[in-house]
């Protein structure tokens, strides 16, 4: 649900607020550590000659999760350049460099062969391109057998409440209940290994939560600029919903392997 004076905001004011407001933060989205590590789980053991690839990283606390929890190479990507280059500082302090490239890229044409990477991961941005089209279109990056693990918006309500429906409406049009995403698994030509909800904390404590002191330093330092805090309305109300309706809806972890018997 756009706030007052975003929808005829130039695009470029719109994110490089937005962007001040979340690089700040250590996640871009839900989730959470134990999360990661059960979908990861569902995977056979990866070997160092073995690739990860990483879609829509961000600042890349999942993909750490993930070189911690794992031998395999990782290739990250994200669109936005800072959160790349926060990725890759916090690759090397933690001494995972050598195994994690970090890279600008854009998930709608992604600059891979085909066959690519033994595991595709995303976390928290498959919505961007769409459930069913992003497992359409990743599908030919993995080796015959390969997995895909990607966490997705998903109602758990079949009478989400119609301010939660506007809300989300702009950023998740295709908003779906868990079954409906079940169904596109098969089609979509994968095998449903597991899917489990988030926990709450993977929500309030690992996002909401320094989401709000971000959004509370933004007006601080913006509060003579009607247009910026417009920016900030639009997030806070998000929490301010979610506080509201929690239990309506969810990010779901979808742990699937690519099948090639009907191929």
């Amino acid at each position: 649900m756009p706030a007052e004076g975003i929808d005829t905001m130039p695009d470029d004011r719109f994110w490089n607020w937005f962007h001040e407001i979340y690089e700040s933060i250590p996640r871009q989205g839900p989730g959470d550590p134990d999360s990661t590590a059960r979908a990861l789980r569902r995977i056979p053991p990866l070997t160092p000659a073995q690739r990860i690839l990483d879609i829509g990283c961000g600042s890349g606390t999942q993909t750490l999760d993930l070189a911690m929890g794992t031998e395999a190479q990782i290739v990250a990507i994200d669109s936005h350049a800072p959160f790349v280059a926060q990725l890759a500082e916090r690759a090397a302090t933690s001494g995972h460099a050598t195994r994690i490239s970090a890279q600008v890229g854009d998930m709608f044409a992604l600059p891979f062969p085909d066959g690519a990477f033994d595991v595709i991961w995303a976390e928290g941005s498959i919505f961007v391109i769409g459930f069913e089209e992003g497992l359409r279109a990743w599908r030919r990056l993995l080796v015959p057998g390969g997995y895909m693990a990607v966490t997705e918006f998903c109602w758990f309500r079949d009478d989400p409440d119609p301010e939660l429906q506007e809300m989300f409406i702009e950023g998740c049009p295709a908003a779906a209940n868990v079954q409906a995403r079940r169904e596109v698994v098969a089609p979509s030509g994968y095998r449903l290994l597991a899917d489990f909800v988030l926990p709450d904390n993977a929500w309030w404590d690992n996002y909401y939560v320094p989401l709000a002191a971000s959004l509370e330093r933004f007006r601080a330092l913006h509060a003579d600029e009607p247009e910026a805090l417009a920016v900030a309305a639009r997030s806070q109300r998000e929490l301010e919903l979610y506080l509201k309706h929690r239990g309506s809806y969810g990010y779901v972890f979808f742990v699937m392997q690519r099948d090639d018997t009907h191929a």
